[in-house]
């Protein structure tokens, strides 16, 4: 978020923020839901579910990753990944937080 003066906005809102940019995408929308149906699986589990390449998928894990909602074990050659309870726990609360505090208005 270099240029965009991060620092201006409080700690929750770049938290929410980081969340919302790592769900962005409706691929990672799906790398979610098929990662909390599975438990864990390897990378190329989840490129056989979508109908993307293993390097747009790598690099969709990889937001995800940063994002702090999965995480990856290296197991021998491969990378098990599953979802990071905790930060799903706090992604839950803050989007929760968000969007019960914003009000319905009408110019």
């Amino acid at each position: 978020m270099g240029l965009s003066k991060t620092e201006e906005f409080t700690k929750s809102q770049n938290e929410v923020a980081a969340i919302a940019k790592a769900l962005a995408h409706p691929a990672r929308i799906a790398i979610l839901q098929y990662l909390s149906e599975q438990k864990v699986c390897m990378c190329g589990d989840i490129v056989q579910e979508l109908p993307l390449s293993q390097s747009t998928v790598s690099q969709h894990l990889k937001e995800l990753k940063k994002a702090g909602l999965i995480k990856g074990s290296i197991e021998g050659p491969s990378v098990c990944y599953c979802i990071e309870p905790k930060a799903l726990l706090k992604a839950r609360k803050l989007l929760g937080d968000l969007l019960n505090e914003v009000q319905e208005s009408c110019c």
